[in-house]
């Protein structure tokens, strides 16, 4: 039986065996396609993510690829860190949790203001 993608993935997350790998120095003409071809040669993906500018929709240069078997994220990342891509040396590491947010803090949306 084969469950949708969003289950396999809630369920993955809930048992810890996610493994998600940053991807950066990508040429802005990868698409996501060609990013899970590349990775999916050292086992399946649960998801791939090529980051895009919110205003152009253009590439930002990386992305995510994330596998339910953490041997095989490990295998990914010791195979195709470094490899030449499109003229372009991939940066493959185990990414970060994000912390807080990357735009700054809020000020509460008044500016501060002066009395």
């Amino acid at each position: 039986m084969s469950l949708p993608f969003g289950i396999v993935e809630m369920h993955a997350a809930r048992n810890g065996s996610l493994k998600k790998l940053y991807v950066g120095n990508l040429p802005f003409s990868t698409t996501e396609e060609e990013l899970r071809e590349i990775f999916e040669q050292h086992g399946p993906t649960v998801s791939v993510r090529v980051i895009t500018d919110r205003e152009t929709g253009r590439s930002r240069g990386f992305g995510f690829v994330e596998f339910e078997e953490e041997s095989n994220a490990e295998k990914a990342l010791q195979a195709l860190n470094g490899m030449d891509v499109g003229g372009r040396s991939l940066r493959v590491n185990e990414a970060q949790d994000r912390q807080g947010g990357g735009r700054g803090g809020s000020r509460g949306g008044y500016g501060g203001g002066r009395h």
